[in-house]
């Protein structure tokens, strides 16, 4: 449901000629990442812990002793295979959150690679750090109810190590959104899955479960609205494109505190980091780097706060545990430099394989076209 969601968002906003390649790249993520989780990314993630930062590849390779028997000590209330599918989700979501930084200029056979080696060398040790129970960043006692870190900051940062790297985009005057009621329904699948995401993260039917619930929905509500009358508050008519992205921009931010704190503090969370990642987007438009979707500002920078407000309202700032809140802060910092630099060198990396950035006639044309022989659209076949 999110990925595929996730697909529809972006692919509605990009142009017409690009409609194909945008989707598919986030859709291509459930092929290639559920059968590297399979053979050794569960592993990597949450299998023996090694140092507190990695897991033991060969721990449950090709899903050894992955069944319905219950792993008291990974998920002590569902099957491990259960919990081992559940978390596949979180990794195939990852890597395609990425692509809207670098929309419309990448290569497909060079994204693969790149989403191979992000899972390998980002996600699965940044899994590991957090959810896993002998993690380090767990064991400081960091809290990530469902990704805020793992999944929307590491994806946020490293969007924005991509779009440094490959580059602004060869046309100047962007487009116009392909399909707006695209990004509508992506939104919509997306905020519906969250629910899953969320929620799910209790990993029981309970009354975690129900307040992520409540929390996820009041968030994304929160700021949608707080998005559009802030547009309005700016002199911007009220838009369809932002609403959906205000939405969006909720979910991330409640996502690493949804099952612990109240209504009230989940509003208070939307409404704040609503606010920031809107101005972030503005400032971003002033700068030179072209992340195409906004992916750094609204996913990582809504990732980032959502985690700081986590280190004041879970046990945190408001009943006076300062260390809780400086070991978010430094959680953020730490998890942030690790994902820019090595995705970064990734990107080198991968770059000197197969080159990343398609040829400027291959941008012109459309990567629907040149790198699948597909278009959307009448406008494709000018």
């Amino acid at each position: 449901m999110m990925t595929p969601g996730l697909s529809f968002f972006y692919g509605g906003m990009v142009g017409q000629k690009n409609v194909i390649s945008t989707i598919l790249q986030s859709f291509i993520a459930m092929g290639i990442i559920s059968v590297l989780w399979v053979a050794f990314g569960f592993s990597l993630a949450f299998g023996e812990d090694v140092g507190g930062f990695i897991g033991n590849p060969a721990t449950f390779f090709m899903f050894k002793d992955v069944g319905a028997k219950v792993d008291t000590y990974l998920a002590p209330t569902i099957p491990l295979a259960l919990y081992a599918l559940f978390q596949m989700k979180f990794a195939i979501i990852t890597p395609s959150l990425i692509t809207g930084s670098f929309a419309e200029r990448v290569r497909f056979s060079a994204y693969m690679v790149f989403m191979i080696l992000f899972c390998i060398f980002v996600y699965c040790p940044l899994a590991h750090w957090t959810w896993h129970p002998d993690g380090f960043l767990r064991q400081l006692g960091v809290v990530d109810f469902a990704g805020g870190i793992v999944v929307h900051a590491s994806s946020g940062v490293a969007a924005l190590a991509g779009a440094i790297f490959l580059g602004r985009r060869k046309q100047q005057d962007h487009h116009e959104p392909a399909n707006i009621p695209f990004v509508i329904l992506g939104a919509a699948m997306l905020w519906l899955g969250w629910f899953g995401f969320n929620a799910g993260s209790s990993l029981a039917a309970d009354s975690t479960a129900i307040k992520a619930f409540l929390n996820t929905n009041t968030a994304s509500a929160t700021a949608m609205m707080a998005w559009i009358f802030f547009d309005c508050l700016r002199g911007r008519k009220p838009s369809a494109m932002g609403a959906a992205i205000g939405a969006v921009v909720g979910l991330v931010a409640i996502t690493p505190s949804a099952g612990y704190v109240t209504v009230g503090q989940s509003i208070f969370i939307a409404l704040t980091t609503t606010i920031i990642c809107n101005i972030a987007v503005y400032w971003k438009n002033k700068t030179t780097v072209d992340d195409a979707l906004d992916v750094f500002p609204t996913h990582g920078v809504g990732g980032i706060f959502g985690t700081i407000l986590t280190g004041i309202f879970v046990n945190g700032l408001v009943v006076g545990n300062v260390d809780v809140f400086l070991i978010h802060l430094a959680a953020v910092v730490a998890v942030g430099a690790y994902t820019f630099v090595v995705s970064y060198a990734l990107y080198w990396i991968t770059n000197k394989m197969i080159p990343m950035r398609v040829s400027a006639r291959s941008e012109a044309i459309g990567l629907d076209i040149s790198q699948h022989d597909e278009h959307y659209g009448v406008m494709a076949d000018n």
